[in-house]
This record gives C-alpha cells, sequence and structure tokens, in this order.
C-alpha cells in the first residue's frame, strides 16, 4: 500500500507534467481535502498507509485539476478577507486584487462607515459580503446580471449571520437596481480585459471561469465607462465610486470620470505596483 507521502510524490509529478503551477502545493490540498485532513495535518500522517477507497476519493480530483479546473473550484471554497466563500463556475474566484480594494475601502471609512454600499457585478458577493462585515450599520446591496452568480450570493450570505442582511438583486449595472440611490460608496469589479486579453490568460481561468464576467467590448473598457458615466446619478454629494480595472486604462477612466462630473478622481496600485483602482469622489454639497 501507499503511503501519504508517496501519494504525494507522484501526484506532484503528474500535475507537474501536466503544467500545474506550485504541483506539490496543489498536490496537499487535494489529497487533504479528499482525507477530510488540513495540510499540516498530512504532515503528521506521512507514513500512514492509503486504502484503495481513500485513493478513489483522490483521483477524480487529481484528474480535475490535471485539466487545469481552478483548484479553489475544487475545493469548493476560497478565504477572502476573513470570509470562508463557496466558489463554483458560477461566478469568477475572487482574487488578491480584490481582496485588496476591499481592504481599501475599509482603511478609507474607519472610523466613518458609510450608510449605503452599492457593490455591481457582485459575482460570488465577495465584496458585499466582506463590506457587511465590516460595516455592520450600513445598508449594503449586491447586483449581479447573472441570476447563477446571485444565487451563489445567496448562498454564501446565508452561510455567514454577519452577512445575511445583504440585499440583492438582478439588474445590468444601473437599469434595474432592487434599492434606489443614492449611495455613499458604489464599488465594481466590472469586466475589463478585452477578448485578446481574455484568450491569453491562463487555461485555468479561459477554460472555466465565466468570461462574461471577464471580457467587455471596447478593448475592454464599455462596462467601465458604463458605470463611470451613470454612477453620478447614483451617488451622494462627496460620494465614491471605486473600481477595480485594467491596469493600462487609467488614462482614458480618468478622462472619463472627469468628464462625468466627478470632483477628484485618482489611480491605486495593487499588489505589485500597477495601477488596478479608480476612485472617483463626487462634488462636496456647496457650503451654507
Amino acid at each position: 500500500m501507499l503511503t501519504v507521502l508517496e501519494i504525494i510524490k507522484r501526484t506532484t509529478e503528474f500535475l507537474g507534467a501536466k503544467g500545474v503551477d506550485a504541483a506539490r502545493l496543489n498536490a496537499e490540498h487535494l489529497i487533504g481535502h479528499a482525507l477530510g485532513l488540513k495540510r499540516m495535518q498530512l504532515y503528521l500522517q506521512f507514513e500512514r498507509p492509503l486504502a484503495e477507497s481513500e485513493l478513489e476519493k483522490i483521483r477524480p480530483l487529481v484528474r480535475r485539476r490535471a485539466q487545469h479546473e481552478p483548484l479553489q473550484y475544487i475545493l469548493g471554497e476560497t478565504e477572502f478577507h476573513g470570509l470562508k466563500l463557496k466558489v463554483d463556475k458560477r461566478a469568477l474566484i475572487p482574487r488578491p486584487e480584490t481582496e485588496l480594494l476591499v481592504e481599501q475601502l475599509v482603511a478609507l471609512y474607519v472610523p466613518n462607515p458609510p450608510a449605503r454600499i452599492l457593490d455591481m457585478g457582485t459575482g460570488s458577493g465577495a465584496i458585499a459580503l466582506a463590506l457587511a462585515r465590516a460595516f455592520p450599520v450600513a445598508e449594503v446591496v449586491a447586483t449581479d446580471l447573472s441570476e447563477e452568480a446571485l444565487a451563489l450570493a445567496a448562498e454564501n450570505a446565508a452561510a455567514d449571520p454577519g452577512t445575511a442582511r445583504v440585499r440583492l438583486g438582478r439588474s445590468r449595472w444601473f437599469e434595474t437596481l432592487p434599492a434606489p440611490g443614492p449611495y455613499e460608496l458604489i464599488v465594481s469589479n466590472p469586466p475589463y480585459l478585452s477578448a485578446e486579453e481574455t484568450a491569453q490568460t491562463h487555461p485555468e481561468v479561459r477554460q472555466h471561469e465565466p468570461v462574461s464576467a471577464l471580457t467587455a467590448a471596447e478593448g475592454g473598457l464599455a462596462d467601465l465607462r458604463e458605470i463611470i458615466t451613470e454612477a453620478p446619478t447614483f451617488l451622494r454629494a462627496g460620494g465614491l465610486l471605486a473600481l477595480e480595472t485594467g491596469i493600462a486604462q487609467h488614462a482614458a477612466l480618468l478622462a472619463m470620470a472627469k468628464a462625468a462630473g466627478f470632483a477628484r478622481a485618482e489611480s491605486r496600485r495593487d499588489l505589485t505596483g500597477r495601477d488596478r483602482y479608480v476612485f472617483a469622489w463626487m462634488p462636496a454639497e456647496p457650503a451654507a
């Protein structure tokens, strides 16, 4: 009988040969998931022989990863800003860049949280649920055009008492919001890749994640343009629009924000030091 360590080594070699990055880490996650063990628990059982029934649980997971299905979809969950979120093919996997967007917003609004927040294109619900947890007194509205994504977001909200109050609704950007404005904060991680950029992404992305959540017309600018143009109608005086964007779009986006009537707009950088976010503020109310 093969031991846990031998199976880890064989799985690592197999995944590496299939072009899977971080093959050893993936192997440990998959084997641990199949056996109901955390990675550190695996290390304590390296010499334990595995029964055939246990190997039968491991093999289909490894085959899926070898076909470049994302690890998070196989495990069925991911961590995001202190939340454990269910993830599957109904929505994009939340990225570290999006988590940093949430962190920046939380830091910006402490100790004066926004009263009303709108998260558009919510997907798994990651941004809306994280902000609801961070700002317990805020009214949080989350929308998506995809019914499947909204169902996933609802499952994530129901799993956490601290986020169950998030109001979900189907809308294409501002068309049919479940709650009218104005909002103090509107946030969105919309599609911002061109079709060519999507075609060049890793197989995990282009073959398994929903393309509609990745790709936008006009070289990736169409949805961002619509959001920036229409957002002022739904923001309070002094309100903030916060967007995750492509790294080569910022000159155009800042110009759009100025044309739309925002008083101030700025680019903010991601973990790699590249322009990733646009923050744009509405004019404050005139002094009495």
